[in-house]
């Protein structure tokens, strides 16, 4: 038994099994509380989700001389359309009181201010945002929103401003891990249910995955309190649904070829070592690569995109750990009868060998070359719908999938006060060139005002309005002027910060991360498969196969998303979190494929190994798509449209690359291309069998339409 055969025996054996069931119980025993604490060492600061080295993030911790601690403007605004009544500012003014008395507000309360057709107020209040970011805004803005619609007159009451959207995105992600881990179980429940057709077995690689996101989110949790490890309520999310799901693509893999083992040894143990010696590279080659390709997210400007790869690479390798070492001491634990009521019986025929695939594989061959370039040109098509993207952010009503009191309110204050109230620039500079700073902002077109400026510590600081909404072109337009303008002056040393300054700089940096880290998570995907398939003209197929279902999917979702869900646009981080995802899942499937290809090459040649490989794997590499595409879909019941968006789109590339780019486009590609896609293994020169008149292994015949 070669070096590899031992090792892969090894979760396996007939006491080893027992020992692998027992550390995983004890590593569970002591992950389970500190899994738990994962939520409060989420770091929900806007700091963490934006670029480090962005002047507006410069200015978020310049700031913080003048301020004790971080605030968050909320802008509470009334409006009667009949017009404001002495009555309603005098309850206006009592607001405005018990505002300032409040535990949250820091800083002194400003209005109430009537807007100049006599129709609205506005209030602005200091919120302190608190160490747990915006999640902590949420009962200091509901508190507020309570006191105005107290007794309001007549008037409608709204809470808008940053705290205000702050809140309301808290709302909205409120409870996220476990609505996602319920509706994520949930699915993956029915999907295995449906796909091993057995009452018992789908417990196995359920469990098994849930103790690979117990014990990932306990690890993630020591490293984020001992190591600095950024976590975030999205990168948390996102742990849950690709834990799960790519956990449970693993184990169906692994249980598919065990039970095709169990056929042909009559030991259970031997057939599981056989299986983990067959699968197991494919599996293993599978999380480097999405690992390999999370971890190219280190090199994002984005605090938010950088923290998410180290966080989801942590959970894929323990979820390969649990597949390839508690799953299978599992399988063996408890026997073949855990396949009730289909037993795979001792020398019982495959049953793929003459399935649906295998005929699906016996009409590709015999028009190979029609259907990858139909194929091709159909996927190539639907690329088209990229007309439709725009990925160049989400104003803050587009944010949200419905209508929350902060974008409500937000639009009432658009009618009434200049389009910045609310939301003003952040002006930071040396205290000596303060008054100047200042008089050069306020001359530039597009600043309404600006107030009087703050001196401490050798800095100045002060605030100017915009004259447009915050989230919208113009106002990001009047941030370029003002940042030339005063970049300008000598020795002052200024920059510019506030929410508009945020936006463009995330938007900047999110274009920057999309042209680094794409073309990065290419080469580093070409070199696994290269290392794993020992080829060059495989893992090129296999990439431009990848990139066209991902340049599809993106058409189609933008077309969707456009014409279906009426969305604005698409987050800037769009189209560089699909392409991770689907690039390093997707990829999954065609190493899945692909390895058990070329193991079936050996014996029979390219084009009939293409077939068998097909064969084998069709059914279970479906049963994975269909599983991970529900998981990935989950993530569209958020309230979020950014999480939205992923979700659809990853849905429907990994649908796209499991039934049709895996399946018929690659089929297609390896028959056409026959032993040249190996080029330049041995595997290359090998001439077919049913060339050379040569007898082909004894794993079987050739598949009709193999010739």
């Amino acid at each position: 038994m070669s070096p590899s055969a031992r090792l892969a025996a090894l979760p396996c054996g007939r006491r080893a099994k027992w020992v692998v069931l027992a550390f995983w119980l004890v590593l569970l025993i002591v992950a389970v509380p500190l899994a738990g604490k994962l939520t409060d060492a989420e770091d929900n600061e806007a700091s963490s989700w934006l670029p480090g080295n962005a002047e507006s993030t410069q200015v978020l911790n310049e700031q913080r001389a003048f301020f004790p601690v971080d605030i968050a403007q909320a802008v509470v605004v009334y409006q009667n359309d009949n017009g404001i009544t002495p009555a309603n500012k005098a309850e206006a003014v009592r607001d405005a009181a018990a505002f300032a008395d409040a535990p949250h507000v820091r800083g002194p309360v400003v209005g109430p201010q009537v807007s100049a057709d006599g129709k609205a107020m506005q209030t602005v209040v200091p919120v302190d945002i608190g160490t747990g970011g915006w999640k902590d805004l949420q009962p200091a803005v509901d508190s507020l929103r309570a006191t105005a619609a107290e007794n309001s007159d007549g008037m409608t009451t709204h809470v808008t401003g940053p705290a205000g959207v702050g809140a309301d995105q808290a709302e909205a992600f409120a409870g996220i891990d476990s609505t996602l881990l319920f509706a994520t179980i949930t699915v993956v429940i029915v999907l295995l249910l449906l796909t091993y057709r057995s009452p018992v077995l789908w417990l196995l690689p359920l469990l098994s995955a849930g103790a690979a996101l117990i014990v990932a989110e306990a690890v993630i949790y020591v490293l984020a309190a001992h190591a600095d490890l950024t976590v975030n309520a999205q990168s948390a999310g996102i742990l849950i649904v690709l834990v799960l799901g790519a956990g449970t693509d693993y184990a169906l893999l692994l249980t598919a070829r065990y039970r095709e083992e169990l056929r042909r040894h009559e030991d259970r143990h031997e057939a599981m070592a056989f299986a983990l010696h067959r699968a197991g590279p494919a599996i293993l080659a599978s999380s480097v690569t999405v690992v390999a390709s999370m971890l190219c997210l280190l090199v994002a400007e984005m605090n938010s995109t950088r923290g998410l790869g180290p966080v989801c690479a942590i959970g894929v390798l323990v979820a390969l750990g649990a597949m390839l070492t508690l799953l299978p001491a599992a399988l063996v634990i408890v026997g073949r009868w855990v396949f009730w009521p289909v037993r795979p019986a001792y020398g019982t025929p495959e049953p793929t060998k003459t399935g649906r695939w295998a005929h699906i594989g016996a009409w590709i061959g015999r028009r190979p070359r029609k259907v990858w370039t139909g194929t091709a040109l159909a996927l190539a098509v639907c690329s088209l719908g990229l007309i439709a993207l725009n990925a160049t952010g989400l104003s803050t009503a587009g944010t949200f999938t419905g209508k929350p009191d902060s974008v409500v309110g937000q639009q009432v204050l658009a009618e009434h006060f200049p389009g910045g109230t609310g939301a003003p620039l952040t002006i930071v500079s040396t205290a000596a060139s303060g008054e100047r700073v200042r008089t050069v902002t306020t001359s530039t077109e597009g600043i309404a005002g600006a107030t009087p400026v703050l001196a401490k510590n050798g800095q100045a600081l002060f605030q100017a309005t915009l004259t447009d909404p915050p989230d919208s072109q113009a106002a990001k337009d009047t941030v370029d002027r003002v940042r030339a303008n005063v970049h300008a002056l000598p020795e002052a040393d200024a920059q510019v910060g506030g929410n508009t300054a945020v936006v463009l700089d995330a938007g900047r940096a999110a274009g920057n991360d999309n042209r680094v880290i794409i073309p990065l998570v290419l080469v580093v995907v070409l070199a696994v498969l290269a290392i794993l398939l020992r080829a060059v003209v495989a893992p090129l197929v296999l990439i431009g196969t990848v990139v066209l279902s991902y340049t599809a999917a993106l058409g189609i979702s933008a077309f969707v998303f456009t014409h279906g869900f009426h969305f604005e646009g698409e987050d800037n981080a769009f189209p560089l979190f699909v392409f991770v995802f689907l690039v390093a899942l997707g990829i999954d499937y065609n190493i899945f494929l692909m390895t058990r290809v070329r193991e079936e090459s050996l014996h029979r040649g390219t084009r009939a190994g293409a077939v068998a490989g097909l064969a084998a794997t069709g059914g279970v590499i479906t049963s994975a798509g269909l599983i991970l595409a529900a998981t990935f879909g989950v993530l569209g019941t958020l309230p979020i449209v950014g999480f939205a968006e992923i979700g659809f789109a990853v849905a429907l590339g990994v649908l796209l690359d499991t039934l049709v780019v895996r399946s018929v486009l690659v089929t297609a590609l390896t028959m056409d291309l026959d032993r040249h896609m190996w080029w330049p293994s041995p595997l290359s020169r090998r001439p077919t069998p049913t060339e050379t008149g040569q007898p082909i292994g004894a794993r079987g015949t050739a598949q009709p339409g193999s010739g």
